[in-house]
């Protein structure tokens, strides 16, 4: 847990430091490795006979930590925006923010789940021995950890754009833990896993490929592969979904729904749906929450 939070600590410092010295390719980089670790999860899947027999009921398991997730954090938003909603003035958001393309998200999910499934039938054809993967997942992580950490520490000048959202709705990632994490609490009650599995497992809160590595090095690949499963369908929801939650929830629905990922692969729908003028403090939430994520994660694996 600590070699993993230090890892991201220094390399939110050392992205700081060296803000203004950008490195050639680093989002190539992170990207390649978060495919190779997913990848070695798959083949750690693919290896495990009692893992791969019961693949679909964790996939249910998933699914139902993500609907109870999204649910949870959209009754909080909701609360909120009751709250102090009718009492703020959102400013116009699309200032300096580069949109990604609406489409990205789901190209990417789906070669994600490539990589996954190509390691599911490396395991299952034993090209690759399991133990040496988990011993080379593990260094890959560490590099990837200390990049997430440099790529957050890099960005000062969203920090400065930050200060001009109102204070009030700075709690709306606050809404969106505490509504995600009371929800895994409920669900847990009906599962066969521990509290504190169900946590850890939806508090990538959508991340799905930082988080699911997370879990699967502290607590094995079945309650790995349950993460990312679940953290797929969080943020499906939100792609798919996003018009439904504003009009049931309220305004602040997608974005807390949308966890982690409001800041890129989400954001595009939401700006969609509720306009410009929530841009911004989409970006502030899935800053926060996507930095809160390794400690989370790794704090509910280690109790």
């Amino acid at each position: 847990m600590f070699t993993f939070i230090a890892l991201m600590l220094v390399g939110g410092l050392c992205g700081y430091i060296l803000h203004n010295r950008a490195i050639p390719n680093a989002m190539m980089i992170i990207t390649w490795l978060v495919y190779a670790l997913l990848l070695s999860l798959g083949v750690e899947v693919g290896a495990n006979k009692i893992l791969m027999s019961s693949l679909h009921t964790i996939g249910i398991y998933g699914a139902v930590i993500a609907v109870a997730s999204t649910l949870g954090s959209c009754l909080c938003a909701m609360l909120l925006w009751h709250r102090v909603g009718n009492k703020v003035k959102q400013g116009k958001g699309k200032r300096d923010v580069d949109m990604p393309k609406e489409n990205s998200s789901l190209k990417g999910s789906v070669v994600i789940i490539g990589f996954f499934a190509m390691g599911i039938i490396l395991g299952v054809s034993d090209v690759v021995a399991e133990t040496y993967v988990r011993d080379v997942s593990f260094a890959v992580l560490c590099v990837m950890l200390f990049f997430v950490g440099f790529g957050l520490g890099s960005k000062p000048a969203m920090l400065k754009r930050f200060r001009s959202l109102n204070p009030r709705l700075m709690l709306l990632p606050l809404a969106t833990i505490v509504g995600t994490l009371s929800a895994c609490i409920l669900v847990s009650f009906f599962m066969r896993y521990s509290v504190t599995n169900v946590m850890a497992v939806g508090s990538g809160f959508g991340y799905y490929s930082l988080s699911s590595i997370l879990i699967s090095q502290s607590l094995g690949a079945e309650l790995g592969t349950m993460g990312l499963l679940c953290n797929i369908v969080r943020e499906l929801i939100v792609l798919l979904g996003a018009p439904l939650l504003a009009r049931i929830f309220g305004p602040l629905a997608p974005i807390a729904a949308g966890g982690a990922t409001t800041m890129d692969s989400t954001l595009p729908v939401i700006m969609r749906t509720l306009g410009e003028d929530f841009v911004l403090l989409s970006m502030f939430h899935g800053f926060l929450v996507d930095f809160s994520v390794p400690f989370l994660v790794t704090f509910f694996c280690s109790l």
